[in-house]
């Protein structure tokens, strides 16, 4: 993303401005500027993928002086991209340029620091993506929006980073027979007499950009009544109502039991499970979470439903500050997906699931040489998912490890409060969790987060008999520097039944000696025997 230079004109300010050398993306930053409200009227049709757009911006200028600003929308191109007609405020027409995906708006007069001012935009165009127009499984036309991670600005005009929460509205006219799914609570729905309908949605708590989102379709919707104040329904198209109602609802109604417990209270004014016309996966929308149609079928689809549900607490409610810190939406959805399996499926499907992530991390190390925090990412685009989502889960896990699970919740209780329907960054967690155990973690973060490869041990253990210990030597063998690594240590009993007798140790150095007073020697000596860390399978054997 190409960044804007600052022009000083007198006393006059433009508001773009590059971002600082230590911002963890390069979207131009824009600090006097601070979206408060998005109004869009759309308008759809089935004789052209066209669509009409209005848009009112509302902004607050928290600078005086600022003469101009921008809102990314995409410019037309190859017979696709959007065409601007008119920009006015308060009735007054002002002047713009529309190139490179910008659309530059110069005030009237320069800002008040304080002052909102209304923008309204007159534009339409046939949307290159983020607004996807065709036909659904059963071959009925269809239009959804996937905005992820920077394509709300193919269609809509606004400030397309996570960094900027806004409230929203929707108000979209199409023909009659479609149902209108967006974010927030339907305010009216008027049959206009002429075959078309207009369908009025508002979302009262602000949220990033991308998870603003439209679904028409002729879609059959059921009303499951409410869980933990909340109203739960199911959107599919009209031939899946009694498939749609079985894949979504009872681990729906189970999530938001699980999170709204363990974290703090949902934030939205409803949770809409759609089915959209893609092939799979979900898209977290802002209370209406979106699924690729195959997702649908005659059992539930608990695994991912209580992913995107999670997302409504974290990447939602909860939205990263940079995209450096994608890890804390994504991988903080993959691990409480975990928590909620350890809940209601228990401890081992739970380890189960943690295994399957570990060697996915494991692999996706060795492929990408990356960590967590990804360096030199311009945006989302350039964000691995195995990273971000299972190491960036298993950070979370270890977190839990390091704290201990009362403190770990208590912890998590206050990072929600404290940063719930705003934005946070990886510090911000870090700070709650040192508040919450009273432990000093910069060295916990820094070196899960921002290392290539998890740690790789060798060693040998035996048992002394006339010393009465268990002599254990490790190595560390991995590419990067030395971890500092807590570890269980399991002495097995020959007793059947009996579980292992848990020991800890703490590794500092790149190689280190560990003696463990036992009263007789175990069958077997276990490194991690509980699954806490996250490491390449030891070779350990006995000496």
């Amino acid at each position: 993303m190409r960044a804007f230079p600052v022009l000083v004109l007198g006393l006059s300010l433009v508001a773009a401005t590059p971002h600082s050398c230590d911002a963890g993306d390069s979207y131009p930053r824009q600090p006097a500027v601070d979206v408060q409200h998005y109004r869009f009227a759309i308008g759809l049709n089935d004789s052209t993928d066209a669509i009409a757009g209005n848009a009112v911006v509302t902004v607050r200028f928290t600078r005086s002086g600022v003469t101009s600003f921008f809102l990314d929308l995409a410019t037309p191109t190859g017979g696709k991209g959007m065409t601007v007609t008119s920009v006015t405020s308060n009735g007054t027409p002002l002047r713009y340029t529309h190139t490179d995906d910008h659309l530059v708006i110069t005030l009237g007069t320069p800002t008040a620091a304080g002052e909102l001012r209304d923008f309204d935009i007159a534009y339409g165009g046939v949307p290159a993506s983020g607004l996807y127009i065709g036909k659904n499984r059963y071959g009925e036309r269809a239009f959804f929006s996937w905005n992820w991670p920077d394509k709300a600005r193919q269609w809509l005009p606004m400030i397309d980073h996570p960094s900027d929460k806004a409230t929203s509205e929707f108000i979209v006219t199409a023909p009659a027979r479609y149902a209108v799914v967006a974010n927030g609570l339907l305010q009216d729905e008027i049959l206009l007499g002429d075959g078309r309908k207009v369908t009025h949605w508002k979302q009262s708590v602000p949220i990033a950009s991308w998870l603003n989102a439209i679904g028409v379709e002729q879609f059959a919707v059921h009303h499951a009544g409410m869980v933990k104040g909340v109203e739960l329904q199911t959107w599919v198209a009209h031939q899946d109502l009694a498939n749609g109602v079985t894949t979504f609802e009872e681990p729906a109604r189970q999530a938001i039991e699980f999170y709204s417990e363990h974290i703090g209270p949902y934030s939205y004014e409803k949770l809409a499970n759609v089915s959209a016309a893609f092939g799979g996966g979900g898209t977290e929308h802002a209370s209406a979470i979106f699924y690729g149609e195959n997702v649908v079928t005659d059992r539930p689809a608990t695994a991912i439903v209580a992913h995107e549900i999670a997302h409504q607490w974290f990447g939602d409610s909860i939205t990263e500050s940079e995209v450096v810190d994608a890890c804390l939406s994504e991988g903080g959805a993959t691990y409480f997906t975990l928590l909620f399996t350890e809940h209601y499926s228990g401890r081992d499907a739970f380890v189960a699931g943690l295994v399957r992530a570990r060697t996915t991390a494991l692999a996706a190390e060795t492929k990408f040489n990356e960590p967590v925090v990804h360096r030199n990412i311009s945006d989302l685009r350039g964000v691995i998912p195995p990273l971000v989502y299972q190491k960036g889960a298993w950070v979370l896990h270890m977190l839990r490890a390091q704290v201990g699970t009362d403190i770990f919740w208590k912890g998590i209780r206050e990072y929600y409060a404290r940063y719930r329907n705003s934005n946070a960054s990886t510090d911000d967690l870090r700070r709650v969790m040192e508040e919450a155990s009273s432990q000093k973690l910069g060295w916990f973060f820094d070196q899960w987060l921002n290392r290539d490869y998890s740690p790789a041990l060798t060693g040998t253990w035996r048992y002394d008999a006339a010393a009465r210990k268990v002599i254990i030597d490790l190595a560390q063998t991995q590419k990067d520097s030395t971890y500092r690594l807590p570890l269980d240590i399991g002495l097995v009993s020959d007793s059947v039944g009996v579980a292992p007798t848990i020991a800890k140790i703490e590794m500092t150095q790149s190689r280190q000696h560990f003696e463990i007073p036992v009263a007789a020697s175990p069958s077997n000596v276990i490194l991690d025997p509980n699954t806490w860390l996250l490491m390449q399978p030891p070779k350990f054997t006995r000496q």
